[in-house]
């Protein structure tokens, strides 16, 4: 059976400091309760960066420029998981060099936290592919494959 892949858009911000910018997803939600996530959405009829900057302003408050986005990694993923329905998700996560504005907690019934997590030491409970596109960014690498075995 043919299925199209759902496109995740992803918000990797990092501080001066190195600490990177993580929201700790409300307990109620349907994927990934109360565990630690980037700032994330899913596309709707739009590109990729005006989809991110889109959440960003929704989700947080900030405001970003598209020029300031980079791709900087790629989560392909076949989540196969107890909780998962199953589909096929190609993860974008982008880098914003410069943004304005202090995370807000905007949509309480989806993030009940943000907090500033240091790369080498991240909070747990954390959604798998997230830590995993995290280490490889540190690593220097672009690009995962996870659950396709």
């Amino acid at each position: 059976m043919t299925r199209l892949n759902v496109i995740g858009i992803h918000l990797y911000l990092q501080r001066e400091d190195g600490r990177i910018l993580l929201g700790r997803r409300h307990p109620d939600i349907a994927f990934a309760g109360d565990r630690f996530h980037f700032l994330a959405g899913h596309l709707e009829t739009e590109g990729a960066t005006a989809g991110l900057i889109r959440e960003a302003e929704e989700e947080a408050g900030l405001v970003i420029a598209p020029e300031d986005l980079e791709l900087v990694h790629t989560v392909h993923m076949l989540d196969a998981g107890a909780d998962s329905d199953g589909q096929p998700r190609l993860q974008l996560v982008f880098r914003a060099r410069t943004w304005s504005g202090t995370p807000e907690i905007r949509e309480p019934d989806k993030c009940v936290e943000w907090t500033w997590a240091d790369p080498a030491q991240l909070p747990e409970p954390m959604v798998a592919y997230t830590r995993a596109a995290i280490e490889a960014i540190g690593r220097g690498e672009r690009y995962t494959e996870l659950g396709w075995n």
